[in-house]
């Protein structure tokens, strides 16, 4: 089960929509690239059909994830508590930079706010912070060894 907020199921629900609407302009291209005749070595269609493969893989693994993904109603989480939704300030042991953390269910990968480094909840950063309370050290388990962070502050 995948659990989301509900700002990442607007976002994915967006994405599927796009792409159904998508649908007609995919079959004209690929009913008028079939037009030029032979299919063999028209390059067009071939990448109009490549095309419309892909987006109905999408779209079949958008619905499947709508419809196995738990809501979280961010408003009715612990106070002090990190959880889905939550953005956390940390500190590395022996560091003294801060660094700010959102964890999600799903990357955005939008761009948005660059200060902010997203992690989702099946990281090994996120399944981390999940639960923990500020003034706790979380212990993440990095490909690189662990690692140790204080949380300073859930905003």
């Amino acid at each position: 089960m995948d659990v989301i907020t509900a700002d990442e199921k607007a976002k994915i629900q967006g994405k599927l929509d796009t792409l159904i609407a998508n649908r007609p302009v995919i079959t004209d291209r690929i009913a008028e690239a079939r037009a030029l005749g032979d299919l063999k070595e028209n390059a067009e269609y071939h990448a109009a059909r490549e095309q419309q493969g892909m987006d109905e893989a999408e779209i079949r693994r958008l619905e499947e994830r709508l419809s196995k993904a738990q809501v979280v109603d961010t408003t009715k989480t612990a106070d002090g508590v990190v959880f889905i939704g939550s953005t956390v300030k940390l500190c590395e042991e022996g560091d003294d930079e801060i660094e700010t953390y959102r964890l999600v269910g799903e990357s955005s990968d939008d761009g948005g706010d660059e200060d902010i480094i997203e992690v989702t909840a099946t990281s090994p950063m996120g399944e981390a912070l999940m639960k923990a309370r500020v003034g706790e050290v979380v212990r993440v388990n990095a490909p690189r060894g662990v690692k140790r962070f204080e949380i300073l502050e859930i905003i």
